[in-house]
Order: structure tokens, then sequence, then C-alpha cells
């Protein structure tokens, strides 16, 4: 008897403490809000917009486990379960998509996502700020431009009969089509996203080595490191998690490989490597009304994403970065 009520006293007990933790911790957030409000209130837009634009539209994933039908709408549509799970897992296409769809996004990871360090470094070591800015200037400008101009350009250098570049390799006696070779299209691809995207991406590159301390560099100018070694022992090292952060986002978009990009370049003769998820999603899901199949392709994309994005986080403080979160 005596034990039960000892044994009741101590759960009223943690019971208490707990009560009066959440309460501590209610009162520490309410005060950190009337501490900060100007912030709160300045973020507030923004939230509000993710909770509209984001959020309340995944009720919508719901038809990915529904027979959705416009004319009954989502409440009414009965549920299939997984059955669009398996229709995608099942199908003749599915592999054809997850190899065109990681290859061109593997072959980005390797060429593309480097290469705005790299021209972030290079930048950086510029002395000349007339030329730099200049330079900065040039390598940003094809961001501005749509894919269709892209498409178009890449038409113009590369067309099979009127193509600038093909017309100069035939003269010297170099038979190549680029545009309908399927050997092509992936690199074709990532040529677009280098070309276009490259200058762009070296913004927050170049904003992290401009925190960089000076002082490093002379403390190893003064042990005799030329720029090349300041390089690899002071500006890289000091933007590492920059770049780690960048790559595990870069992972989470994996399989996204954009859609308007690869439409705009798809002929029937490259469809065997053309054909993604996005595309994939286009002409099942728009083209020939299956809703609840497309939003369940869309749904495994983000699963992927969201899978490749908790295990290179993951891996990344088990190598002692900060990482993501």
């Amino acid at each position: 008897m005596i034990d039960n009520e000892i044994s009741i006293q101590k759960q009223n007990d943690v019971n208490g403490y707990r009560e009066l933790g959440k309460q501590s911790k209610l009162q520490k957030f309410l005060k950190q809000i009337k501490r900060d409000k100007y912030l709160y209130l300045l973020a507030l837009p923004g939230i509000i917009y993710f909770i509209i634009f984001k959020y309340v539209p995944m009720y919508g994933i719901t038809i990915a486990f529904k027979e959705y039908s416009p004319f009954i709408g989502f409440a009414e549509s009965p549920w299939v379960g997984f059955k669009h799970f398996e229709q995608l897992f099942t199908s003749e296409d599915f592999w054809m998509l997850l190899r065109n769809t990681l290859a061109i996004s593997v072959l980005n990871i390797l060429f593309f996502f480097p290469l705005p360090i790299i021209l972030a470094i290079l930048l950086n070591e510029l002395r000349n700020q007339f030329y730099k800015r200049t330079v900065q200037s040039l390598v940003y400008l094809p961001h501005f431009l749509s894919w269709v101009i892209i498409a178009s350009l890449s038409f113009m250098l590369f067309g099979k009969s009127d193509g600038i570049i093909t017309y100069l390799l035939n003269r010297l006696g170099f038979e190549f089509d680029f545009l309908t070779n399927p050997d092509a299209f992936w690199f074709l691809l990532t040529g677009q996203s280098i070309w276009k995207e490259v200058g762009w991406g070296t913004i927050i590159f170049l904003a992290a080595i401009a925190g960089v301390n000076t002082e490093l560099y002379e403390a190893a100018k003064m042990d005799g490191a030329n720029r090349l070694r300041q390089i690899w022992h002071v500006t890289l090292p000091a933007i590492r998690n920059v770049i780690i952060i960048l790559l595990i986002l870069r992972l989470g978009d994996v399989m996204e490989v954009g859609f308007e990009q690869v439409f705009l370049m798809y002929n029937g003769a490259v469809s065997e490597v053309a054909e993604v998820f996005d595309t994939y999603v286009y002409r099942v899901g728009i083209q020939q009304g299956q809703f609840s199949y497309s939003t369940a392709i869309g749904l495994f994309k983000s699963f992927v994403g969201l899978l490749l994005v908790v295990i290179a986080n993951r891996m990344s403080k088990r190598f002692g970065e900060e990482g993501l979160y």
C-alpha cells in the first residue's frame, strides 16, 4: 500500500515537472516572440505564402491513393490504396524513366555542380575590379534567358542541316548529329545547363569567399604558400560547409531534371534517352488525364528526394560537418 502511494507520488511529481517544463518552454517562446516581434512580423508574409501555396495544396496528394475524377471531386473519389504505385513500379517504362532521370542528374552533379565553385574562385582571384565585374555580368546574363531561347540557340548551332557548328564540322570532315544522336543527348542537356546557370551559381560561393578572414591568407603567404596553395588550404576549407549544404540540396532535386529543357529538346530519335519522369507526368497526367497516376509519380519523386537529403545529411554529420539541419 505504501509502495503504491510512493509510486503514485513519484508519477505525480514527474507529471508536475513535465508541466513546469512545458510552461517554461512556452514562456520562453513567448518572451522570444515579444523580444523579436518585428523580425517575426517581417517573416510573416513569407510564412503565409508557404502555408497557402505549399502546405494547403498538399491535400491534393491524397488523389495518389484515389481514383480521382474531376466530376466528383477530391472527397467523393474512391480510395484505391497503392494501386497507382504498383502500376508505376510494374510499368515497362519505369526503369527507362529512372535510368534517364538519374543519368541526367548524375551528369549535372559531376560536371555542372563543381563549375560554379571553380568560377567563383577564379573570379575572386581577379584584382582588376572593372574586369571582374564585367566578367561577372557576362556570365550572369544567360540565367535570365528562357529555355525556349536556349533551345532555339541549340538548334541554330547544332541543327543537322543549318547548324553553324555542324556545318563547320562537316567542312572539316567530321559528320556528327548532336540533336538526334541518343549518345549525345544527355551531354547536350548538361552543356546547356552549364552555359545557362554556371554564372548564376557563383553568387553564393562568391559571398562565402568574401566572408573568409583575410588574415588567413596573409598567414599562409608568410608560410610560403603560393596562390594555388592558398586556395587549397584556405579558401576551400573555409567554404566547405557551404559546398556540402548546396550538394545536399542538389541531391534532394536528383529526380528533378527540368521539364521545360527536356521537353523542348525532345524528338522521336532520342525518345529512349529523353523520356524522364517530368515529361512522362505531362504525357500521362495532362494529355491522357490520368491525374491520380501522375500524382503518384510526383509523390514517388518527392519521397526519393527526401530520402537522399536525409541520408546525405547524416553522412555529412558522421564526417564531422554541420550538415543541413
